[in-house]
């Protein structure tokens, strides 16, 4: 497939549909509200491993599976259903997929076994991806130059979301179970489909491509841009550094000396959630031409992070709250190593192909994805062969192979 397939498979992206209508701030905030509720379907598996492994009966080396079912899943939703926006109505495409999600979060509340619960976060991981799909809604709904600010103001909702994902999860798993979790969760997005069904217009894509058409254009994508493959694979070996770290570090909470019970942990996770604060900063350090140094600076914390993080874990006195802030420092600076990698990548890969930019973008955090899936796995075998000196030592080799790729580079 040629570049000129490529621009003709995005157009409906960039289109706005007959009937559209201008977005109004109650809608912005709906789906700024939306894309922040469905993003905790992805991240709260991580804090919830703890409670999960066990009462399914799932041995310790399994447990990162939990967390890596939702994670693949939601890649998975970005590579096979997302790019279904340029060729079903939107609407429908949105509610369908959150009727999937509806269903599998209402499954896994009631999931007899381990390998029924991986399936159904699977599937709900995929139709979360119905992100993806609502964000270029709301921007075709905006007026003439605001496209920006309603995007801004939308993602501002996911990354609130992924921020308290773990912690919500954990204070509400502590009160009533993560049973009841997923059942509180099913609820809410129902609630979620019936406000959307009312609030989204119709939104027709315009591009006639095939569905295999809009596929194979992410190959050809992938292959002709050098850039994307880089800042893509080092944003993947970025993030499974950060699932290693959380997907294990619930279960070194739970243990001596550190003795957190649920609501513990999701005081940790909100304290952890700090590191986003420093976001704006790469994306000042992208614009003044210093992407290579800060993305090399980003990769250089993250090991630094688990680093910290493991001598924090190696403490042993009992009531101690050294280790506790040690820990807690560590997860803030790993946040700012990731998120500023990411920030980083973003801002390269959305200066390469501008009517390509959706599935670009897709692909980027698609991969990246793969590589938090990847880590939440081998932080299970990690815990389970050598505790949580394995665990950091495993995430500490993927920031090391992101060196790598930036010394090649």
């Amino acid at each position: 497939m040629d570049g000129s397939d490529c621009t003709q498979a995005t157009t409906a992206f960039a289109a706005p549909s007959t009937g559209a209508q201008t977005i109004t701030r109650a809608q912005t905030l709906l789906f700024a509200g939306s894309v922040g509720i469905i993003s905790t379907n992805i991240f709260a598996p991580q804090t919830l491993v703890g409670l999960i492994g066990p009462s399914l009966g799932a041995a310790a080396s399994e447990g990162g599976l939990v967390s890596m079912a939702a994670l693949l899943g939601y890649a998975a939703g970005l590579f096979f259903l997302v790019p279904l926006a340029d060729l079903v109505e939107n609407r429908v495409l949105v509610l369908r997929m959150l009727g999937t999600a509806v269903l599998a979060a209402a499954v896994a509340s009631v999931a007899p076994s381990a390998a029924s619960l991986l399936l159904v976060l699977f599937a709900l991981g995929a139709a979360s991806s119905c992100i993806q799909v609502l964000v270029p809604v709301a921007a075709s709904m905006a007026p003439p130059g605001e496209d920006g600010r309603v995007i801004g103001d939308v993602m501002s909702g996911l990354m609130i979301g992924i921020l308290l994902s773990r912690p919500l999860a954990s204070l509400v798993a502590d009160a009533f179970g993560w049973h009841a979790f997923y059942g509180i969760v099913a609820a809410t997005l129902a609630l979620l489909a019936i406000l959307l069904g009312f609030a989204m217009p119709k939104r027709r894509p315009l591009a006639h491509a095939s569905y295999a058409g809009l596929i194979a254009s992410l190959l050809a994508l992938l292959r002709q841009e050098p850039v994307l493959r880089r800042r893509a694979f080092t944003a993947s070996l970025a993030m499974a550094g950060f699932s290693v770290f959380w997907t294990a570090v619930a279960l070194r909470l739970a243990a001596p000396p550190f003795d957190l019970g649920q609501k513990g942990i999701a005081l940790f996770a909100l304290v952890g959630a700090g590191g986003a604060a420093a976001t704006p900063l790469f994306g000042r350090a992208g614009d003044r031409g210093w992407t290579r140094p800060a993305t090399v600076a980003c990769h250089i914390v993250l090991i630094a992070a688990l680093a910290l993080a493991a001598f924090a874990g190696a403490a042993r006195a009992s009531g101690a709250w050294l280790p506790l802030i040690l820990m807690g420092a560590s997860a803030v600076l790993l946040d700012i190593g990731v998120i500023g990698d990411q920030t980083l990548g973003r801002r390269a890969v959305n200066l390469l192909q501008p009517k390509a930019r959706g599935r670009i973008n897709g692909l980027f955090v698609g991969i990246f994805f793969i590589g938090g899936a990847i880590g939440s796995l081998l932080a299970g075998l990690a815990w389970a062969w050598g505790g949580w000196n394995a665990v950091c030592a495993v995430g500490a080799l993927f920031g090391v192979a992101a060196l790598v790729v930036d010394w090649v580079e």
